[in-house]
């Protein structure tokens, strides 16, 4: 009598629901079209280890968890992790670095929303509607001028999907677009010239606003430091939808405090939430989010049907899309034609 062979199996790692749904797991919706083709296993950071034993794909839709260098040791016959996020560095370590298993994420979900979080931030700045909602609050008819969008500068750093999607819709408001990255070009499709980013003081006094859209790897660690905050332009705007780490925060406040800055855009920082202590809620000229920028309506439902499309390739044998390059820390240009490398 023949057997009927086993379903591959996905452990799905899930945060909590929350406080109105104690015990219970914040699941993605759609999984029920693979449901037939696979084992799924739902858990939570605490039961990791027994739900990925034996399980050959694991959905971090629990995104930031630390969960899997922790339940490593049962990983054994693991071949596929995807992540529910554009960047892989809360999930990198060593041993999953050295392995053969193979990491895909969510790039191309949230390029568009966060290049119109950028668009915004800049026509936010320039038309100084922080001053007018402090004015307002105050009941303050304050007429003054602003600034004009079109004909200004800017230099993304990250000429990833994020990067270019951010500069094709820059440009396109009459923004000159520069783009910093680790591999020097000039006639790029969507930055014209790109830059070294490793060499960042010596270019970013050249623009009206930076826009920091680099993953978070060693190489962009710090990168925006002391020098390279003395070095901008007096009266530039920085804006950072990347990775908080990727600012030295200490020099920026003091750039902004000190009036050389004119302001910035922060959706992401060091440490999140942002601690109540932080010096940044304070300053008139900084504008904050919660990490937010590329969350828009239906993200959460794009996510999981992004999964199982790639999750059905896995079934079939078929190349996965989104492949990361673990040593670099992000999608190649090899694996997303018509891209160049960050």
């Amino acid at each position: 009598m023949s057997m009927t062979p086993a379903l591959p199996i996905i452990t799905v790692l899930c945060p909590a629901a929350g406080a109105a749904s104690p015990g219970s797991l914040d699941r993605p919706g759609g999984l029920d079209k693979i449901e037939s083709r696979a084992e799924l296993r739902y858990t939570d950071a605490a039961g990791l280890g027994d739900a990925v034993d034996g399980a050959q794909a694991l959905f971090l839709w629990d995104f930031f968890s630390p969960a899997v260098e922790q339940a490593w040791s049962r990983t054994a016959s693991l071949e596929w992790i995807h992540v529910a996020a554009a960047g892989v560095d809360s999930l990198m370590f060593d041993e999953l670095g050295r392995s053969e298993v193979t990491v895909t994420n969510a790039q191309g979900i949230f390029d568009r929303p966060i290049a119109e979080y950028v668009l915004t931030a800049i026509l936010a700045h320039a038309k100084d509607f922080a001053g007018n909602l402090r004015h307002q609050q105050r009941r303050e008819w304050a007429h003054r001028e602003t600034h004009r969008v079109q004909g200004r500068s800017a230099l993304i750093i990250g000429t990833g999907a994020i990067g270019r999607e951010t500069a094709r819709l820059l440009r396109a408001v009459g923004i000159t677009v520069t783009g910093a990255g680790r591999t020097t070009r000039t006639q790029d499709p969507d930055f014209g010239t790109v830059l070294d980013s490793a060499e960042l003081p010596r270019h970013i006094g050249a623009f009206d606003h930076v826009v920091n859209a680099a993953p978070l790897t060693p190489q962009t660690l710090g990168l925006i430091g002391e020098e390279s905050l003395a070095a901008m332009r007096p009266g530039a705007h920085l804006i950072n939808i990347g990775r908080g780490e990727s600012v030295d925060e200490p020099a920026l406040v003091r750039s902004l405090q000190a009036g050389h800055l004119s302001g910035a855009t922060l959706d992401v920082f060091e440490e999140e939430p942002l601690p109540q202590d932080s010096p940044l809620w304070d300053l008139e000229t900084v504008t904050i989010s919660a990490h937010m920028s590329g969350d828009v309506l239906g993200w959460r439902d794009a996510l999981a049907e992004q999964f199982v499309h790639n999750a059905e390739r896995w079934l079939e044998g078929e190349p996965l899309k989104n492949v990361v390059d673990k040593a670099k820390g992000y999608v190649p240009s090899s694996s997303r034609p018509g891209a160049a490398e960050i």
